[in-house]
């Protein structure tokens, strides 16, 4: 073990634990005492080498899930054919299946004020760069109206590498410290990387964590924090060299109980391709490998990202958000807090009770017709 003390706000974590990481960016004037342990994957057999890590965790590993554990929660949204929330429904409204089977609404809150914790994941390549301004002042006035009593947030920005800005805080001033980091680029990054240089050269081969940065928010900072919880995902969907896949990113997100609410931005990519199509043509400029028509690079498979954001949000219980001209990210944040204030908290005693630690469908639904119910599909019985 050896100990490092950060006097910038940049610090760079030794190649000795260059594993995908969440790394913390030390925000403040004075410095801050941070430890690292580094041992040897040998050493270390409950951690596969090829997942991310995280090497600053919060003290929320301390915490515990004050729910029953033989009881299921489920936050539930409901909204009309507008998209406008429906408060005022009462149990009865509401019918809950579990696995295909019917289930008895044991508990019911009409309005929860469940502790809440809010996560924001800012997709900070450079794709996005037209936004930063944009996320940091809306973000901050999303936080500053929403949290309330014991509720918390914190906020960690991803490109090729992820990076907690700032960790689990009540606190508006470290927020606010943490968002400003957003406006501050390059933050140093890629300077680890031989092939960095290339891949801005390359543009479209920008790599983003994004799915790195859903895990590892949802596997470290989430899973042990109590009551409602919820990620923001502010990306065009797109991943670029994640040791985690979609399917680890889902799964750490439902096993956290953690909803994932994402906020599609296409950004500068699809203007960045036409750009590259127009000047060099289908096949690459002229003089490279091949002649003509050799681009030395292979061409990257279509990723439909809006889609992938959608099934994200869908399957954990969040909501997908399209940002355009007529649809700001001050509406969009709006819109989501709305829904979070007006939550209903719906309980049941699994019947029959889980057998194993699996992957248990959930069907929530309203008697009435034309609503929408936005819940999580499914958790797992066992953590």
């Amino acid at each position: 073990m050896w100990s490092l003390f950060a006097f910038l706000a940049n610090f760079r974590v030794p190649r000795a634990c260059a594993a995908p990481r969440l790394r913390l960016i030390a925000v403040g004037a004075l410095a801050a005492l941070v430890s690292i342990v580094c041992t040897p994957a040998a050493q270390q057999p409950e951690t596969p080498a090829n997942e991310p890590q995280l090497h600053h965790l919060p003290d929320a590993s301390t915490a515990t899930n004050s729910s029953n554990p033989r009881l299921v929660t489920v936050y539930a949204t409901v909204r009309d054919g507008h998209g406008k929330v429906v408060p005022a429904l009462t149990r009865n409204d509401f019918l809950v299946e579990e696995d295909g089977r019917a289930q008895t609404i044991s508990i019911f809150v009409g309005q929860t004020d469940a502790p809440l914790t809010i996560g924001l994941l800012i997709d900070t390549t450079s794709s996005q760069r037209a936004l930063l301004i944009s996320e940091r002042d809306s973000s901050y006035t999303f936080l500053d109206r929403l949290l309330t009593g014991s509720d918390a947030a914190f906020l960690i920005h991803f490109d090729r590498d992820v990076e907690l800005l700032q960790d689990v805080t009540s606190s508006r001033a470290k927020l606010q410290s943490g968002l400003q980091l957003l406006s501050t680029p390059p933050l140093n990054r890629g300077d680890d990387d031989a092939s960095g240089a290339d891949e801005g050269r390359r543009g479209f081969a920008e790599r983003r964590h994004l799915y790195d940065a859903i895990w590892l928010a949802s596997n470290e900072l989430m899973k042990k924090r109590p009551g409602r919880k919820a990620l923001f995902v502010v990306s065009s969907g797109v991943d670029r060299g994640s040791r985690e896949s979609l399917t680890d990113a889902l799964e750490a997100a439902q096993r956290a109980d953690a909803a994932v609410y994402t906020i599609y931005f296409a950004g500068d990519e699809s203007q960045q391709g036409y750009e590259r199509r127009r000047r060099w043509g289908a096949n690459g400029p002229a003089g490279w490998p091949g002649g003509g028509g050799g681009n030395p690079y292979p061409t990257e498979p279509r990723v439909n990202g809006k889609k992938i954001l959608l099934q994200i949000s869908e399957q954990t219980g969040g909501m997908m958000f399209e940002l355009s001209k007529k649809l700001l990210l001050d509406r969009i944040y709006s819109a989501a807090a709305e829904g979070l204030r007006n939550q209903y908290s719906i309980g049941y005693a699994p019947n029959p009770p889980d057998a194993d630690s699996s992957y248990h469908t959930i069907h929530l639904g309203v008697r009435q017709k034309g609503l929408q119910v936005q819940a999580r599909q499914g958790y797992y019985s066992g953590r």
